[in-house]
């Protein structure tokens, strides 16, 4: 029998452009500018505070900046801001509303604090039993998306934990989410920017714990799951894997996640920097995303997730003291740095599947390869995040 307990704290979204807008207005009709994820919402808090039908209020929706659900607020409190500052000075006078970095830092919404306990057996040389019990906030409940909800369960939440790729006979996983008052938001990849850590961090110290190779211990427990296992054939490939080492100093470690009904596998190549900082060299991605209507994009996104993905994992929280946001700015939020970024070999697996997501699956297997690359090298498997912390 082995237990883990796995830690994740609130994030913010941190985007490089925070948040903005302009908005004209002269008392008979507005037309606003700035990037939103939820334009409906945004338009119907404009006409209201303005007092004016929606079909006076035009949005011309710019690109959103990098948003990572920042800008996918139900509340449409920037809108509601931008609106009110208009009313405020009155009509005929254009009004552009530019938040501050601390603004954005301290006054958003946030990825919410997770805490994963999971108990699982190892008989025979294989996963006999698994039980996993997640507490965390809901982000859906209390907003018009609150029919997510079904039975006290926000899918949001235990999505990539409720079903796992993989074959284990006495499978159990229930969900607790207490009222906090913490306002909170979807970010990047959603549930499985935890449930992806904990699941495949977990697996992998069954496995290890069972004497099995990480990739061939997943196979054998994937025949159910042939697109996930696809994937990570193709990953091994890719890294011509032939086990998790170390050799001459460097481990590999691998982790699989589905996600808005894509596939990835990724393997991370990572060695022991300063002070135990994990240095990653690395990370082999493989994508089952459908059929590829855009191979670029894909491998961009791919890229981009994995960057964004591991400096949040490496680096990130929003600690709070006294229900006080304590970090400010990048020097307080840390993110990833350009000379940080692993290299990136992505391969797309040919599909005839309809296309599906590729902005966020890239973002869940990174940090768990990583972690269970560390965990090959001595370093630990990392069971509260951030690994590091945002003072290196």
């Amino acid at each position: 029998m082995i237990e883990a307990e796995y830690v994740f704290p609130y994030l913010a979204h941190a985007p490089m452009e925070p948040l903005d807008g302009f908005l004209s207005w002269d008392g008979q009709k507005a037309v606003a500018r700035f990037g939103c994820q939820f334009p409906t919402f945004d338009h119907q808090a404009i006409a209201k505070v303005l007092g004016l039908p929606m079909g006076k209020v035009e949005i011309e929706t710019l690109l959103t900046g990098g948003s990572f659900g920042r800008r996918a607020q139900a509340s449409a409190h920037l809108a509601v801001e931008l609106a009110e500052a208009a009313k405020a000075i009155g009509p005929g006078k254009p009004v552009k509303l530019v938040w501050t970095r601390e603004d954005d830092i301290q006054g958003g919404y946030y990825r919410p604090l997770y805490v994963h306990r999971l108990k699982g057996s190892v008989k025979d040389g294989k996963v006999a039993a698994w039980a996993h019990t997640i507490v965390g906030q809901s982000i859906v409940a209390g907003t018009p998306f609150a029919q997510m909800v079904k039975e006290g369960v926000d899918a949001t939440s235990v999505e990539g934990a409720r079903e796992l790729l993989y074959e284990i006979a006495d499978f159990r996983c229930e969900l607790h989410s207490p009222a906090v008052g913490v306002p909170v938001l979807w970010w990047r990849s959603v549930g499985h920017t935890h449930t992806g850590y904990a699941v495949e961090a977990f697996v992998d110290e069954l496995l290890e714990s069972a004497g099995q190779d990480p990739v061939a211990g997943r196979l054998a427990m994937m025949e159910k799951s042939p697109r996930a296992a696809a994937v990570l054939k193709a990953v091994a490939e890719a890294a011509k894997w032939t086990g998790p080492g170390p050799v001459d100093g460097r481990a590999r470690g691998v982790a699989v996640v589905e996600s808005f009904n894509s596939y990835v596998a990724q393997i991370a190549e990572v060695s022991a920097g300063k002070d135990g900082v994990p240095k990653i060299h690395k990370i082999w991605c493989a994508i089952d995303c459908g059929i590829a209507v855009n191979p670029d994009v894909i491998r961009a996104q791919m890229e981009g997730g994995i960057g964004y993905g591991l400096g949040h994992a490496l680096y990130a929280e929003v600690a709070l003291d006294g229900g006080r946001v304590v970090p400010t700015n990048f020097d307080t939020y840390r993110s990833l740095r350009i000379d940080e970024m692993p290299e990136v070999e992505v391969v797309i697996v040919p599909s005839t599947e309809a296309p599906t997501g590729v902005g966020e699956p890239g973002v869940p297997p990174a940090a768990p390869a990583v972690a269970n690359a560390m965990a090959r090298l001595g370093l630990g498997r990392p069971r509260r995040l951030p690994m590091v912390g945002a003072s290196v």
